[in-house]
């Protein structure tokens, strides 16, 4: 791998205005937060699922749609968000998104039946979708090139610690409450996040860049997006490799507990020690980007990322214990760790005029995908770690094939 400073159109210039020292820390907490409603969201009450389909009375593969709709939810909002958001700049749809997010975690909190609070979730997410597409467009305003990846990775470690400390906090919350009152410590953390972006986040979209929001524009701008080769392979290359990080996480519940016997705390900590690799991967990843191409570094935590992925699957299929399983699945998530940022910024970075209606684009790539892998899980049963370990492998291998087909045609086509 050789030396890069950049990709892509002023990917060697740093965007105007790029914040640094304290500035920049307090932009990485706050846009960190917003992206970790996301995980939040989905692993805080993953150790109650179980639980959940005896209380509602629902099966293992519905409980499960409870996943999957925020997952699509995620998806489907940013589409409506990142028009908004290039139209009236970040900070008023923001705002509006996160308060969504508030009232509707309350819905989720008492939802009497299943298909109740499978409802409540999709407008949870709709809310939720504003924090994450509008973080992404934000970084885009701000930063390009290695300054962008970098600080995405460092984006990462901020929202990193959401999937480490969500079960482990969900777990010990069952201890002293139900699965409802996890919704209810959302909602209170959504009013926190609310009243920090409302007090100490500024405009970053200044208005002269912003682009109006008539429907022709905008389906204009998805079509000129989607039809770019190097974007469209990226952004498969994102929600393929999701898809395998959200088969681990809609899986993990059952397979750890009812497979391996694992109580609700003791799930927690095994879901955090892969969340710490995850985040342990991002961290490397911000110190070396700038020394190494950020295509090379992605497709080697691509390869990563299968191999391991495919080495957890063989180890469940020989009914080997956690013992052999747990390390090849955390060099799985490892290099989904690395792949998230690098992705992220290469499909980005030829888009600054565009950085909301593509980051919305990699949303729907990312959070669609995922959310259909959600429920097939389920419908293999929970007698066996060989299909969530099988699938994680499927869509490992089928994010490296798309980043080495996709997405390297387009960028010989651009060249």
């Amino acid at each position: 791998m050789t030396a890069q400073t950049g990709t892509g159109r002023n990917a060697t210039h740093p965007a105007a205005g790029s914040p640094s020292g304290l500035r920049r820390l307090r932009f990485a907490v706050i846009l960190g937060g917003l992206t970790a409603f996301g995980p939040l969201s989905i692993d805080m009450y993953l150790p109650a699922l179980p639980a959940m389909t005896d209380d509602l009375g629902a099966g293992n593969a519905l409980v499960q749609v409870t996943l999957a709709a925020f997952v699509v939810g995620l998806g489907v909002g940013q589409l409506v968000a990142s028009p908004l958001s290039d139209a009236f700049g970040r900070r008023r749809p923001l705002l509006v998104g996160v308060t969504i997010y508030t009232l509707a975690s309350v819905l989720c909190a008492v939802s009497p039946t299943i298909e109740m609070l499978i409802a409540a979730r999709t407008v949870q997410a709709l809310g939720a979708a504003t924090g994450v597409v509008i973080a992404r467009a934000a970084v885009r305003d701000l930063f390009s090139g290695v300054a962008m990846a970098r600080f995405f990775s460092a984006l990462m470690l901020v929202s990193g610690l959401a999937p480490i400390l969500a079960p482990v906090i969900g777990g010990q919350l069952l201890t002293l409450t139900s699965w409802r009152g996890i919704f209810l410590t959302l909602t209170v953390l959504g009013g926190l996040v609310l009243l920090v972006t409302a007090a100490a986040l500024p405009e970053t979209l200044p208005a002269a860049s912003r682009r109006p929001a008539r429907a022709g524009h905008i389906v204009r701008t998805y079509g000129e997006l989607l039809r770019h080769r190097f974007f469209l392979g990226c952004a498969l290359t994102v929600g393929l490799g999701f898809a395998m990080m959200f088969t681990y996480i809609s899986g993990s519940s059952f397979v750890f507990q009812d497979v391996y016997g694992l109580s609700p705390q003791g799930y927690s900590l095994v879901f955090g020690a892969g969340a710490v690799c995850l985040v342990l991967a991002t961290q490397v990843n911000a110190r070396i980007v700038g020394r190494f191409s950020q295509r090379g570094l992605l497709l080697t935590a691509l390869i990563a990322s299968a191999a391991g992925a495919v080495v957890a699957t063989a180890a469940t299929a020989l009914g080997l214990g956690l013992a052999a399983v747990l390390p090849a699945l955390y060099v799985a998530l490892a290099g989904y760790g690395m792949v998230m940022p690098n992705a992220t910024a290469l499909a980005l970075s030829d888009h600054p005029d565009k950085a909301g209606s593509a980051s919305a684009l990699l949303g729907v790539l990312q959070f669609a995908i995922g959310g259909a892998a959600s429920p097939v899980v389920g419908l293999f049963g929970e007698s066996s770690a060989v299909p969530m370990a099988a699938m994680m492998a499927t869509f490992a291998l089928l994010a490296l094939v798309s980043f080495m087909t996709v997405a390297r045609r387009g960028r010989l086509a651009a060249g």
